[in-house]
Parts: C-alpha cells; sequence; structure tokens
C-alpha cells in the first residue's frame, strides 16, 4: 500500500523551528499496531492519521511509544497539509478524535485550534517531580498534566530537569508543564514527558488547554501570546472562551513524500 505523508513544523514560520510533525493520510483505519508501527519509524514526537468522514476528518495521534487522546501541534500539522496541499479552498475544518470534536479555522498565515479546556486544580507533585525539577515551584497544579509554576521566565529556560530520575515514574498520557509570567510575552512554559523517546517536546498545543485558563485567570485577561521556550522554540496565540480554548499558529511542510508498508 502507497500512502500520502508529509512531515510539517508545526506553531513556527520556519523549518527545523516549532515542533515537527508527521502527518499520513489513510484509505480507511489500519490496525492498530501498523499505525504504531509507522510512529515509530517516523521518530518525531506525534504521528497524526487522519480519513475522510462525513462532514469532516477522523483524525488520531500516535507518539513513538503509545496512542494518546490529544495533540494540538500534530493536529495544527494536519490541519496545515489539508489547507495548504490538499483541499486549499478549505478555510474551516472538523476533526472527529477521542476528545470530541475538534475544529480549526484557517485565516490567512494563521491557523486556530478550538479545543476543549482542561483547568487545573491545586495539587501537589510526586516528590521525584520535584527533585528532579530542582526548583521549588511557587505553585502545584494538574489536569492531564502536572502544571508547576515558577518566579520568572529565567527558571524556566535555565531549568535542566534530572531525565533519568524523572523516568522512573509512569505519567501515562500526561506530562509536566512548567510555566512562569514572560518577559516580553504573557507566558512562558517548557514541557517533559518521562519514559518517552523524545523527553522535552518542543511546543505542546495541548498543554495549552490548561496553561491558557491558568493564565487567564491569573493575568485577568481572555487573549494572550506564549511562547514554549525549548530549543526549537514555538509562538502560540491563545484565547480563552471557559470552555473552550483558542491556540493560533503557523505551519511550514519541510517533507512531501510516500510510504510504503
Amino acid at each position: 500500500m502507497r500512502l500520502p505523508i508529509f512531515q510539517v513544523d508545526a506553531f513556527t514560520d520556519s523549518i527545523f523551528g516549532g515542533n515537527s510533525a508527521v502527518v499520513c493520510e489513510l484509505p480507511h483505519w489500519l490496525p492498530d499496531d501498523v499505525m504504531q508501527k509507522i510512529a515509530i519509524e517516523n521518530a518525531v514526537a506525534e504521528t497524526a492519521f487522519f480519513r475522510a468522514a462525513d462532514n469532516g476528518f477522523e483524525i488520531r495521534w500516535f507518539t513513538p511509544e503509545i496512542e494518546i487522546d490529544l495533540c494540538g501541534h500534530a493536529t495544527l500539522a494536519t490541519a496545515h497539509v489539508i489547507a495548504r496541499h490538499l483541499q486549499p479552498s478549505l478555510t474551516s475544518l472538523i476533526f472527529y478524535s477521542q476528545s470530541g470534536q475538534l475544529a480549526v479555522t484557517v485565516d490567512g498565515e494563521l491557523l486556530t485550534l478550538n479545543f476543549p479546556s482542561r483547568k487545573p486544580i491545586p495539587s501537589s507533585a510526586p516528590q521525584i517531580i520535584l527533585d528532579s525539577i530542582q526548583v521549588e515551584p511557587i505553585e502545584v497544579l494538574k489536569s492531564r498534566d502536572y502544571v508547576l509554576v515558577f518566579e520568572n521566565e529565567r527558571t524556566i529556560r535555565n531549568m535542566t530537569p534530572d531525565q533519568n530520575l524523572l523516568n522512573s515514574i509512569n505519567l501515562g498520557t500526561g506530562g509536566i508543564a512548567v510555566t512562569a509570567k514572560g518577559d516580553e510575552v504573557d507566558f512562558v512554559s517548557r514541557f517533559f514527558t518521562p519514559q518517552a523517546s523524545i523527553f522535552e517536546d518542543p511546543v505542546t498545543g495541548s498543554a495549552h488547554c490548561s496553561l491558557i485558563p491558568y493564565w487567564s485567570e491569573k493575568l485577568s485577561k481572555d487573549s494572550m501570546i506564549a511562547v514554549q521556550a525549548s530549543p526549537r522554540t514555538g509562538i502560540l496565540y491563545c484565547k480563552n472562551l471557559n470552555e473552550r480554548v483558542l491556540i493560533s499558529g503557523k505551519a511550514v511542510t519541510y517533507l512531501e513524500g510516500h510510504i510504503m508498508i
């Protein structure tokens, strides 16, 4: 079987920035183990598989290790592939996923994800996480992910978690978002995934489902600009809609081709 495949850098306007995702269009769903093997072969943070459905598209996301319930950058990448390469007349798309219906709108270079809000609640973090981060957070919260809030942007940028220590815990499909108020943007973050082949996710759209409602309340504003301060860096334009969040960004195509399975 010959399948079209694209590699896209999401939440950036230049290649080698943002977060890389592979997007694969399917005529029908493949067996789960085959999609998992394709994701392993691609060796990027997420591979998105999509197929046409009534009034939209069905979408699933696989890391090299597991299938996950929601992925922002790979959804942005998939919308980019459809709107820029396959059906350029589309200005809005609907995806059906494990996390419900996800809408994406196209406005010039910007693609806007309409995602569920996952407001984090006050919590405590396992001591292993605190020991590995090596900096005391000023606040700890939890949604799907742990959200650790710190004093300033410099702390986030300089953070060097102990990967070996963190790899001793299993957070399932979740991870650890560290965040602080930004110096030149509203807030900054980084995201770490214990036991994953890619330990630091370069730009994590789904984590912003939690970061947006948190910072919206803290900053008393609904529209915000965020930077994920990984080495690749990503810029996200955010809006809080209470039960939903809007996450906007740009994307660029790095690779277009076919795979043979």
